[in-house]
C-alpha cells in the first residue's frame, strides 16, 4: 500500500498526473480545435474506434445488413489517442467527446452514447429489439444493466489493473471483486437462457459481448488468469455463440487499430472493403 492520500481542500487539475491517458483528460468540455468530419455517400455516418463501445455499433450495423436491412454505412476512424474526439465536428455530434457517435443524414438526427445508438438503429429498422411486451422489457433490462455495469469494468478494474501509473491494492481489489460479481450475475442468468433476453438474439447481446465476452476470452487487460474467467462456463458458451456470428466478426474488424493486420479495417464504406481494404492489404500496397 502507498502512503495515505489526504485530499486538498479544493481540487485542482494537474495535467502531468494520471498516466498515459492524462494528456487526453481535462475537467472541461468542448472542442480543442476546428476540424470538420468527413461524410461518405450513405445516410448513416459513424465516427468511432473499435473499443468495446465502438464494436457494439459496428456489430449492430453488420447484423442489420446481414438480416437484409438497408443499413449501409460509412465508418470513419476517430483516433482518441490523438485527440480526434475533441475536434469541433465531432463535438457537434457528441458534446461529451466520447466514441461512438452517429449522424443519420436521412433524418438529420445525431445520436451519441453507444446504448442510445443501438436503440435508435433497432427502432429505425425494427430489428433486434422486440416492439412491445415482456421480451422488450427484458432486452432493455440487460441493455441498461450493461450500460451501468461496464464502467466498473473498464474505467474501474481495467484502469487500475492495467493503465494506472502505479498498482494500488485497494482499487484493484475493489474493482476485481465487482468485475467477478458482474460475471457471476451473467453466468447464473445464462445458465437458464440461450441469450440475455431469452431465446432471441438482441441488442442486449450485441452490447454485452464486446465487454464481458472479451473478458472471458482472457483478452481484456490480460486479466483472464487474475479473474479466473474459466469459472464462468455459461458466459463462455454464450460468448462463443455470439462472437462466432459472421456479422459480429465483421463488425469487430471495423475501425480497429490493434492486433493482426488482416483483422483491421480502419475505415469501412462498403461491404467489399472487408476483402480489399484490410490493413494487411493496405500495407502490402504501400510496399
Amino acid at each position: 500500500m502507498t502512503e495515505t492520500y489526504t485530499p486538498p481542500k479544493v481540487w485542482t487539475w494537474d495535467s502531468e498526473n494520471g498516466g498515459e491517458w492524462a494528456k487526453l483528460n481535462r475537467p472541461i468540455a468542448g472542442a480543442t480545435h476546428d476540424k470538420d468530419l468527413p461524410v461518405g455517400e450513405h445516410p448513416l455516418q459513424l465516427y468511432s474506434l473499435a473499443t468495446p463501445n465502438g464494436v457494439k455499433v459496428t456489430v449492430m450495423l453488420e447484423e442489420l445488413l446481414a438480416a437484409g436491412h438497408d443499413a449501409e454505412y460509412d465508418a470513419w476512424l476517430i483516433n482518441i489517442m490523438e485527440g480526434d474526439q475533441f475536434g469541433s465536428g465531432f463535438v457537434d455530434i457528441n458534446p461529451n467527446s466520447k466514441i461512438p457517435a452517429l449522424r443519420d443524414h436521412e433524418t438529420g438526427q445525431r445520436v451519441f452514447e453507444s446504448g442510445a445508438i443501438l436503440m435508435y438503429l433497432a427502432e429505425k429498422f425494427g430489428a433486434f429489439l422486440p416492439a412491445s411486451g415482456p421480451a422488450r422489457t427484458e432486452t432493455l433490462n440487460w441493455l441498461f444493466w450493461l450500460q451501468g455495469s461496464a464502467p466498473y469494468l473498464g474505467g474501474g478494474f481495467g484502469h487500475f489493473y492495467a493503465y494506472a501509473p502505479e498498482k494500488l491494492e485497494y482499487p484493484i481489489n475493489r474493482f476485481a471483486m465487482e468485475a467477478k460479481r458482474q460475471l457471476d450475475v451473467l453466468d447464473k442468468h445464462l445458465a437458464d437462457n440461450k441469450y440475455l433476453a431469452g431465446d432471441d438474439y438482441t441488442i442486449a447481446d450485441i452490447a454485452t459481448a464486446p465487454w464481458y465476452g472479451r473478458l472471458v476470452e482472457g483478452d481484456a487487460y490480460n486479466s483472464g488468469a487474475f479473474l479466473s474467467v474459466h469459472e464462468y462456463t455459461n458466459v463462455i458458451r454464450w460468448n462463443k455463440d455470439v462472437s462466432s456470428r459472421p456479422a459480429y466478426i465483421r463488425g469487430a474488424m471495423v475501425n480497429k487499430r490493434f492486433g493482426p493486420l488482416e483483422g483491421q479495417l480502419h475505415e469501412r464504406h462498403n461491404a467489399s472493403d472487408f476483402d480489399t481494404n484490410t490493413q494487411d492489404k493496405v500495407e502490402a500496397a504501400k510496399a
